[in-house]
């Protein structure tokens, strides 16, 4: 295939190291001239994905912040093919699907949402690697459900990046979900690493303080704009554990040992639950 490229930062590395160890031709783009100089004399990319060179691309993913992963679809819609699949990898769903779909229906081209479940605290191509989504979870936003043969297509588009399960859902589950599962995680960790005890920390903190810090070192332009985006739902989240929060504090406040057993009975059954 011949695949394009936009946004070479972690995921966008990572994506195009593995379709050029697959043999594929990689057309990039990136805003940073550096970084796609980089990518060129690495030999990750064969060349840059410009207005041309779009039109010849099968498939294209599109690894930017959800802002700019619009205004580029909105630019570059009309010259991408009616064969072409587009793919995005932005970490919030719902606006980013809602142009797309209504661009590929003008246009004629396929839009799919994705989002694959893997990262690291860091971000930039340097930090970018081949088989970063070595069986990784990938969720997927397509138009249709019920087209099994379409998504066998986008499975197989898939393959070379060696993802595990594909999940398919719509836009608003993905957005409330992942609220959860992602952006809440790194709201606490950022919060919880700024008590002024975090500084003098070394040689009293092992597994438990590395779990709960190390989505902490974030990205805090992507993460703004990925916690405003998604609202709602992160505000959700966030009112729910204040709220579980405070009833852990009043029962040690009280010294009621019986509510806090409770408590922490609770959590231990919940974890059960969710994670077997």
């Amino acid at each position: 295939m011949t695949v394009g490229i936009c946004g070479l930062g972690l995921i966008g590395g990572s994506m195009a190291k593995d379709y050029k160890e697959a043999e594929h031709k990689i057309y990039a783009f990136d805003i940073d001239a550096s970084t796609l100089g980089f990518a060129s004399i690495s030999g990750i990319i064969d060349g840059e994905l410009n207005e041309k060179s779009i039109k010849e691309c099968e498939l294209i993913f599109i690894a930017l912040y959800p802002a700019a992963a619009i205004n580029y679809l909105k630019k570059f819609a009309p010259l991408i093919s009616k064969s072409t699949v587009v793919i995005d990898l932005c970490g919030t769903k719902r606006n980013i699907c809602e142009c797309g779909f209504e661009l590929a229906e003008k246009y004629g081209f396929t839009f799919v949402g994705g989002h694959p479940m893997a990262g690291k605290q860091f971000s930039g191509i340097k930090y970018s690697r081949a088989n970063l989504f070595k069986n990784a979870p990938m969720v997927l936003v397509p138009p249709v459900f019920d087209d099994i043969a379409f998504l066998d297509k986008i499975k197989s588009l898939l393959a070379p990046a060696g993802f595990g399960k594909l999940s398919v859902t719509t836009a608003e589950e993905h957005d409330k979900m992942i609220a959860f599962t992602s952006q809440l995680a790194h709201v606490v960790s950022n919060a919880y690493v700024k008590t002024p005890t975090a500084q003098n920390h070394k040689g009293f903190s092992a597994g438990s303080y590395k779990d709960l810090t190390r989505v902490a070192w974030l990205n805090e332009n992507m993460w703004t704009e990925l916690f405003i985006e998604n609202k709602e739902p992160l505000l959700f989240e966030l009112e729910y554990i204040i709220n579980s929060l405070t009833e852990y504090k009043e029962a040690i406040e009280k010294e009621d040992a019986e509510a806090l057993r409770s408590l922490l009975r609770d959590g231990r059954i919940a974890k059960e639950k969710v994670d077997g």
